[in-house]
């Protein structure tokens, strides 16, 4: 897979260009590279795509945070595998391992554009190819969310049939997993079954979410545990980390936590988590509490937040 060009670069920008330079930038770039406008130019085809990418994160402010901190890896960049799409809609597209698939399954007997090319391979036509070949058959399984990132195997029951589904690491919600002739049986002698297609659905995590290979989540400190510094544990689908907080942590900011994100090779690389530091304003004061803070207003040492 090509490695993937900066995105300040892809638009023209500095790193410092504010929202409405990006904007402005990507538009431009936009209008020169829109297919409509270059019917059939894979070259330009693929430059709306990169531009529309970029300015996707760019301009975002968290995703930009976690570009500017950690580049592709901090916004799913590094993902170069893993499933994406919905192969059950009519003409449905998927993603694995950074190719995508089209499958159009025809009418009831399946085979759809399959059957006209492999038709026209071994003399025998689409229609005659669709009458041979069972169903494909659908279901679905519901994970949990830590389910998901690291695979598992579920029962699923077909036709009063139980059968067991290797779920594998990574796996995103709406995505599907196909077992190969587990579908309708084959309606004439010669014939071949169907297929079965087993749908996942993930359940939500009450802390995390899910971006591609990275998983995000928030923690909230005191504004003295920000300005003092200090360590505080995470929760991840590894169990929990300690994580250090650094003197004079900004609301908002990122931090990585590398290879506790999900699955995204074959070799079981892994995306990293991400978490989000939000410093809590303190409501409630005593008049003690008042009384402190505005002497730290006043002093020469109030600069230490700007």
């Amino acid at each position: 897979m090509a490695e993937k060009r900066d995105y300040y670069e892809v638009l023209g920008v500095s790193k410092n260009a504010s929202d409405d330079e990006i904007k402005k930038a990507y538009r431009k770039l936009a209008v020169k590279y829109h297919p409509d406008k270059n019917p059939g130019d894979k070259e330009a085809e693929a430059k709306f795509k990169e531009i529309s990418e970029a300015h996707e994160v760019l301009s975002d402010k968290q995703k930009r945070a976690r570009y500017d901190q950690f580049g592709h890896a901090g916004v799913g960049g590094a993902s170069g595998g893993g499933f994406s799409g919905n192969p059950f809609a009519q003409g449905g597209a998927f993603n694995f391992g950074g190719q995508s698939f089209k499958f159009d399954f025809g009418g009831n007997g399946g085979g759809g554009i399959f059957d006209d090319i492999l038709g026209n391979m071994f003399g025998f036509g689409g229609a005659s190819r669709r009458t041979r070949r069972g169903a494909d058959y659908q279901t679905s399984v519901t994970l949990t969310f830590e389910e998901a990132v690291f695979g598992t195997t579920k029962s699923v029951t077909v036709e009063d049939k139980d059968l067991k589904v290797k779920i594998p690491a990574g796996i995103d919600d709406g995505q599907a997993v196909r077992l190969s002739g587990k579908g309708g049986p084959a309606p004439a002698e010669g014939g071949e079954p169907g297929d079965l297609y087993v749908r996942v659905r993930v359940r939500p995590h009450k802390n995390l979410t899910r971006e591609g290979a990275i998983i995000l989540s928030e923690e909230v400190i005191s504004m003295v545990d920000a300005a003092l510094g200090c360590e505080i544990d995470v929760q991840t689908v590894d169990g929990t980390v300690r994580m250090k907080v650094p003197a004079g942590t900004q609301s908002g900011t990122p931090f990585k936590l590398s290879g506790h994100g999900v699955p995204f090779r074959a070799d079981g690389d892994r995306g990293p988590h991400i978490v989000t530091v939000i410093v809590e304003t303190p409501k409630n004061l005593s008049r003690k509490q008042k009384e402190l803070l505005e002497e730290f207003r006043n002093s020469k040492k109030r600069g230490i937040f700007g």
